[in-house]
């Protein structure tokens, strides 16, 4: 959830709280009136610590404080109604009252606090995110561009799923990537990775050569962490590297690993072939078997890329997302809209509850490329 939309939420609850106040007023009154017009051996005053324990849950500590005020006043008027403030059951009444209504204030203070912290962090969160993770142009040469990110920790919206795009010349190279992990603990990972991209996309001719300068600084950055070989080899990220020049109707792809993209053609969604590398950050690995495969890639057509999080993600009953036969309900969708339906379609999958990172990634060849080539 962004900024903005937590301010919007925050301003509705402040604009329902008035009406909600009317709730603990009603019950300190009729409380009162009640235990005054019934006989003595009757006590209902004790019930008055309701009207500060409801407003706990809308109201601020010094609303809280006020309700239970009120409510000891209350006490007190039924005191001298039914025997006199000196009794020592009023008085224990009052006196009980008057804790448990500070305790209710004690409890708001500390639920503010928190959730100014959490406010904080989120938004600590969302400038890293934005940092790290640039949101991607909508328009690059001839091609329409969409992504979203879903975070697995619910406090955080970064993890480690990674993209970019660079564009160089008459073409665009992009980048879709899986660390090791999930949430905060591999957004350092992810972020080398993505650093050397945008350095290294602009210098290297082919995508095999990219990805082999890509896996050559992955593994400088991670033997600068102490640790043994074996911890070493178990951080690597999965990542695939797709290039689509602007005047021929093809599309060129390295596998490192990496989930193969799916291809929206004439209404047909398949998967693209191709020859799987081992991912990035094997350090000692022999990694001169990576190789380029090309295929055709015609206006009209869309690539989806994404990562494990989403076909991995499960429902209630273990099943796991079925994204190709899901894709088949859109294919004719425009990236955006793609991507929101693939986004809320997951969300409903496994009721809002993530097991990992997942990033998509939408990619199509506009009509206009076809005067270009």
């Amino acid at each position: 959830m962004h900024l903005g939309q937590n301010l919007v939420m925050t301003r509705s609850r402040r604009r329902s709280t008035p009406g909600l106040v009317v709730l603990p007023l009603v019950l300190i009154v009729a409380i009162a009136v009640m235990d005054v017009h019934t006989p003595e051996s009757i006590h209902l005053g004790p019930l008055l610590v309701v009207a500060p324990a409801i407003t706990v849950s809308f109201g601020t500590a010094l609303l809280t404080g006020l309700i239970g005020a009120l409510a000891v006043a209350a006490q007190v008027v039924i005191a001298v109604f039914h025997g006199g403030l000196t009794t020592p059951n009023h008085l224990s009444q009052i006196v009980g009252l008057a804790v448990l209504s500070i305790l209710a204030v004690v409890v708001c203070l500390t639920r503010d606090r928190r959730t100014a912290e959490l406010a904080q962090v989120r938004t600590v969160s969302e400038a890293a995110q934005r940092a790290l993770l640039r949101p991607l142009p909508r328009r690059l040469g001839p091609l329409h561009i969409s992504s979203t990110y879903l975070a697995a920790e619910k406090e955080a919206n970064i993890g480690g799923d990674l993209y970019a795009v660079a564009r160089t010349g008459d073409r665009t190279r992009l980048l879709i990537g899986d660390v090791r992990g999930k949430g905060l603990a591999a957004v350092g990972e992810a972020a080398a990775l993505m650093g050397a991209f945008h350095e290294a996309a602009y210098r290297h001719a082919t995508l095999p050569a990219l990805a082999s300068a890509m896996d050559h600084s992955l593994c400088r950055y991670l033997t600068q962490f102490p640790g043994t070989d074996d911890e070493v080899q178990e951080h690597f990220i999965t990542a695939l590297f797709l290039e689509i020049p602007d005047h021929d109707l093809v599309a060129r792809l390295t596998h490192c690993g990496h989930p193969p993209p799916l291809l929206i053609s004439r209404g047909r969604v398949t998967s693209v072939p191709s020859h799987p590398a081992p991912p990035l950050g094997m350090c000692g690995l022999e990694q001169d078997i990576r190789t380029s495969h090309t295929f055709s890639f015609e206006p009209g057509d869309t690539l989806l890329l994404y990562t494990d999080g989403l076909v991995e993600a499960r429902d209630a009953d273990g099943a796991f997302y079925p994204l190709e036969r899901r894709l088949a309900r859109w294919p004719r969708c425009s990236p955006d809209t793609l991507v929101e339906h693939v986004r809320r379609d997951l969300l409903t999958h496994t009721d809002g509850a993530l097991g990992d990172d997942a990033a998509i990634l939408a990619v199509r060849r506009t009509a206009a490329s076809a005067a270009s080539g």
